[in-house]
């Protein structure tokens, strides 16, 4: 009996020792997480996303953005480093190009060449003969770790978010470096410019907690940036250099503000509809157990030392949302049930709204012809 209590007991030390010891791959952080103001206001619960239809892409998985060229194509990158290709309705999949990464965000410049933006590669273009170019990968002898979205302006200076530069996706994969940086939340990432004329790239603004989604503003003096890890999205001057996110609001006419905070999820992709709105996908619900863990590294450091499965992931929940330049929410569409997971995005075109997924088989689609209910 001794022997066993012994053992016992020697179990439940090494336990202690791996919980409290084991060297984890990220230094957390303490940060105040902003309390959560529920699913009220503009965020009241609601059905208005259960309605979506859905473009299935098996067996290939996450279509994490959507865009659209002058063929009137629908293009989408997945996680197999395609980007697809198909008609508005889904019909016709093909694949256009594989990267041999993860191609998250898209844009066509104005020749009408495909750019992508990929988290294990950098900013790339698809070119007319097939051939895919590195337009950057670094900035100033930096590398570009974790390449997340990209917009273009109409004079070809090119936006991209660049999420961490310090968890690396090639490392952890796209997600887990994505969780694993919001859980540091050491604010490392930044918004780059890159200039058409010299192909320079610059930093805009830095210090973001894991910036994703990127839009122009209608008269493109603007960019705007979904910053995930803050449940936020600021806009930024496009003439701004190597802001610090911290300092970028103060004073009479701040560089860049913050215009739509607290939100009841993490922000993702953000884009422009004909008519002016910007549209995001919040891919996870607010977790109590994060916020819960902000002001608490260590608790955090020892809740990644769990197995993977015990990780606090939030649960699926559909839900999109636009609202206009000014951080006012015009409309907020939710699905408890998840029929999308994970909706990293919502793009409009021509009467129907797209709803993107990191890791369904699928995309959704809403007609916007009828109502919202």
């Amino acid at each position: 009996m001794r022997r066993i209590l012994a053992l016992v007991a020697l179990l439940v030390a090494v336990l202690v020792a791996y919980l409290l010891f084991w060297p984890v791959p990220f230094e957390p952080v303490a940060w105040q997480a902003p309390t959560f103001a529920g699913y009220r206001g503009p965020h009241a619960r609601n059905e208005r996303l259960a309605r979506v239809r859905r473009i299935e892409v098996a067996p290939e998985i996450g279509p994490e953005h959507v865009e659209f060229g002058r063929d009137g194509k629908l293009y989408t990158g997945v996680l197999s480093g395609a980007v697809l290709r198909m008609n508005p309705d889904g019909t016709e999949i093909e694949t256009g190009v594989n990267t041999g990464g993860r191609p998250l965000g898209l844009a066509f410049d104005a020749a009408g060449r495909l750019v992508i933006a990929d988290a294990l590669k950098g900013l790339l273009r698809l070119e007319a003969n097939g051939d895919l170019a590195v337009l950057t990968d670094e900035v100033d002898g930096d590398p570009i770790r974790y390449a997340d979205a990209v917009v273009i302006a109409a004079d070809g200076t090119m936006f991209l978010t660049d999420a961490s530069r310090r968890i690396s996706p090639r490392v952890f994969g796209t997600f887990d470096a994505a969780l694993l940086d919001i859980m540091e939340h050491t604010c490392t990432g930044r918004v780059l410019a890159i200039e058409p004329a010299t192909g320079r790239t610059h930093t805009v603004i830095h210090g973001l907690c894991f910036p994703n989604g990127v839009a122009l503003s209608g008269d493109q003096r603007h960019v705007f940036v979904a910053e995930t890890g803050e449940y936020r999205v600021w806009k930024v001057d496009v003439t701004a250099q190597d802001l610090d996110a911290k300092l970028a609001a103060t004073g009479d006419e701040p560089r860049a503000r913050v215009i739509l905070a607290n939100l009841p999820g993490f922000p993702d992709n953000l884009t422009r509809s004909a008519d002016g709105k910007l549209w995001t996908g919040l891919t996870k619900p607010r977790s109590a157990a994060i916020d819960a863990l902000a002001d608490r590294p260590f608790l955090r450091a020892m809740t990644l030392r769990l197995p993977k499965s015990m990780w606090p992931v939030p649960p699926t929940y559909g839900h999109v949302l636009a609202f206009d330049e000014d951080g006012r929410v015009l409309e907020d569409l939710q699905d408890p049930a998840g029929r999308i997971p994970e909706t990293s995005g919502a793009t409009e075109h021509e009467g129907r709204l797209y709803i993107q997924s990191l890791h369904a088989d699928a995309l959704g689609v809403l007609e916007r012809a009828a109502p919202s209910p």
